[in-house]
């Protein structure tokens, strides 16, 4: 088992930064031009999901935080209505799971909005987010970005719940007042 634990990056220095010029393979089947993104946005980047047919790398689910993927994409799903009802028209997964992989989990989880694929970790070289190595796989290490006309506002690292990481965006939302 080859595993490499992420490099402890704050993310507050991302507060105040801009989205990276970069596009993304989105589930729509359209690259996502990070800089087109307008309004209040909310990405959730994990590690990855879950397919029944397939096994996860050997050692990913020892790794703090790599599990809950797919909760906190269920949970995004039945929060949308209410994000969207709070301004957020754009909500966004993000993994280094190809598209293909991604549009599967859209069908068999009934989600309501896109995921976008950095099978190359552009964003995280761009923005300096942690990820990790299993089995010779990069991985995203679970972090939930909310941004405002491109410019991050404010992050969720150290994510408990992932189930939760919905509701806690809403309540941030509710008390910040800035939606």
């Amino acid at each position: 088992m080859n595993i490499n634990l992420p490099i402890d990056h704050s993310t507050n220095v991302l507060i105040g930064r801009r989205l990276p010029a970069i596009s993304l393979p989105c589930t729509t089947g359209m690259d996502i031009d990070l800089t087109s993104l307008s309004g209040w946005c909310v990405i959730f980047i994990y590690p990855r999901t879950g397919n029944p047919n397939e096994t996860a790398p050997e050692g990913l689910s020892e790794i703090p935080g790599a599990r809950g993927c797919t909760p906190q994409a269920c949970g995004f799903r039945d929060s949308r209505d209410q994000l969207v009802d709070s301004g957020f028209l754009n909500v966004f997964g993000l993994s280094t799971q190809a598209s293909a992989y991604q549009q599967e989990l859209v069908q068999r989880m009934s989600l309501n909005y896109s995921l976008l694929s950095d099978p190359h970790c552009k964003l995280a070289s761009s923005l300096g987010l942690k990820t990790f190595d299993v089995e010779g796989q990069t991985f995203y290490a679970r972090i939930t970005l909310i941004i405002h006309d491109g410019l991050v506002v404010n992050t969720f690292e150290d994510i408990q719940d992932p189930g939760a990481n919905a509701t806690e965006v809403l309540t941030w939302i509710a008390q910040s007042g800035e939606a």
